[in-house]
């Protein structure tokens, strides 16, 4: 079996299932079939099984690997924020008044 640190694709359990299509692309058939083994073997996750197997078949076909950066961020890879959370004080809505739910002290808005 192969380790986690051998894999064709680097830090493969933390990639997002989204950009997992465009990476497997830059692979030849043997490190499809290598990280299609590996993943039966860890997560067994169908969506991503179902995506090396027919790459696999494509390559097998006559398909060739695109020759891109397996490591590189993928077209598809979620967007993180820069610079974290823009909530603040500044842009926090107006005060909520609960439901008076029969308070009289407390009346509708």
């Amino acid at each position: 079996m192969t380790e986690h640190d051998q894999l064709p694709l680097p830090d493969y359990d933390h990639l997002p299932v989204e950009g997992l299509a465009s990476r497997i692309r830059t692979l030849d058939a043997t490190g499809v079939e290598t990280l299609l083994a590996y993943e039966r073997a860890h997560a067994d996750r169908l969506q991503v099984v179902t995506i090396m197997e027919n790459r696999l078949a494509a390559l097998r076909e006559g398909a060739q690997p695109s020759g891109g950066d397996p490591a590189a961020a993928a077209a598809d890879d979620p967007v993180h924020a820069a610079g974290g959370s823009k909530v603040s004080e500044a842009t926090t809505g107006p005060a909520m008044n609960p439901p008076s739910q029969g308070d009289p002290t407390n009346p509708a808005r």
